[in-house]
């Protein structure tokens, strides 16, 4: 039994009032939305705050959920929708350490590299702060979930063209913010 099979089992049992159902779903899809919330909010307590009241709604919404997609698409939907709320209300202020940094090979490690790694990074995380909300769900479900654009159009609501054109202008925003680190 597949996995996506196996989602759709335990949705049409959790809609029906199945707590324990529900909670394999969230033990299965609950890492995966903290780690996207925290990318999008770029802070820990904020992200688990996010996906609680996004499994919360979920939970609520369940009876209402038609299968149209999978569980783990509807959920990324409303993480992400969330997740847009709450930067709109709070822009244009970010958490520079959500962003994910790539450790250095142990014999390229120096104070050097970890100083160059680390002002990298911070230049990062105040680029994403330039990007709107909605550049930014793009791009994070783009290049960091690595989701088809089908997918992404599905989960914030737009079409794939709409989809197209944030995603290229958030890297062309991020690559002209990032130019002198190339």
């Amino acid at each position: 039994m597949g996995e996506e099979h196996d989602d759709a089992l335990l949705t049409s049992r959790a809609a029906e009032g199945d707590e324990e159902a529900f909670e394999t779903l969230v033990r299965r899809h609950g890492p995966a939305m903290l780690r996207l919330a925290t990318q999008f909010l770029g802070n820990r307590s904020e992200a688990e705050d996010a996906v609680q009241d996004a499994f919360v709604n979920a939970w609520r919404k369940l009876p209402e959920f038609r299968g149209d997609a999978g569980f783990g698409t509807w959920m990324h939907r409303i993480v992400t929708n969330r997740c847009l709320n709450t930067l709109r209300a709070r822009r244009p202020i970010t958490d520079i350490d959500a962003v994910p940094e790539q450790a250095a090979p142990e014999h390229q490690s120096s104070p050097e590299r970890a100083a160059e790694s680390q002002a990298a990074v911070h230049a990062l995380g105040k680029a994403m702060t330039l990007l709107s909300p909605e550049q930014r769900a793009c791009w994070i479900l783009r290049e960091i979930e690595t989701m088809p654009y089908e997918t992404i159009a599905e989960t914030v609501g737009i079409s794939q063209e709409a989809v197209r054109a944030r995603v290229f202008r958030a890297r062309r925003c991020l690559t002209e913010a990032m130019d002198a680190w190339r």
